[in-house]
């Protein structure tokens, strides 16, 4: 028997399969992203784009606290929104800045911190890479407020000037 040759011009389809576990893992974070967002305040809430039946979706749920059983279905239609939304990354990633925020707030404390005290123990050299670096900054007022913190510490006064100096930098490199 012949075999049939292929023909070139018929295209084939390919199917993906996709596991029951996966739809299920998929459905678990969707949920998981539901109870983020009601966990919000209604402030960080209105920073994320949200589809009108979303932010109705938010409204009740807020009515609903307390209500433990009544608060677990609507948690599952507020997922099953999610699911016919098209920007669910956006949001995620919307989410994840919000609650990072602090986070972040606090490694560029430490990073002013640091910077500081290397103004501090190295003078006008670091100052002269930070003036480049930030133009923005004055550097009669930097180079006076490294002095005045210099000699605090050398006298073992409290730290007007450290604190200043801190104050000035974080003025500048905070947006």
């Amino acid at each position: 028997m012949a075999r049939k040759r292929p023909d070139p011009f018929e295209v084939e389809e390919e199917i993906i399969y996709v596991s029951k576990s996966e739809l299920k893992r998929d459905a678990q974070e969707l949920f998981q992203l539901g109870v983020d967002i009601v966990g919000l305040s209604k402030k960080q809430r209105e920073k994320l784009p949200l589809s009108p039946a979303l932010v109705e979706a938010m409204a009740l749920a807020d009515k609903l606290q307390g209500k433990h059983e009544a608060l677990r279905r609507h948690m599952s239609y507020i997922s099953k929104t999610l699911r016919e939304t098209d920007n669910v990354p956006d949001i995620q990633a919307m989410i994840d800045l919000l609650l990072n925020k602090n986070n972040q707030a606090d490694v560029l404390m430490n990073k002013i911190e640091r910077i500081r005290n290397e103004l501090i123990s190295t003078g006008d050299e670091k100052a002269n890479e930070l003036l480049d670096k930030y133009p923005s900054l004055e550097r009669q007022k930097l180079r006076q407020l490294i002095r005045q913190a210099k000699k605090e510490a050398a006298a073992e006064k409290p730290a007007k000037g450290y604190k200043e100096l801190f104050q000035y930098i974080k003025e500048v490199i905070m947006p």
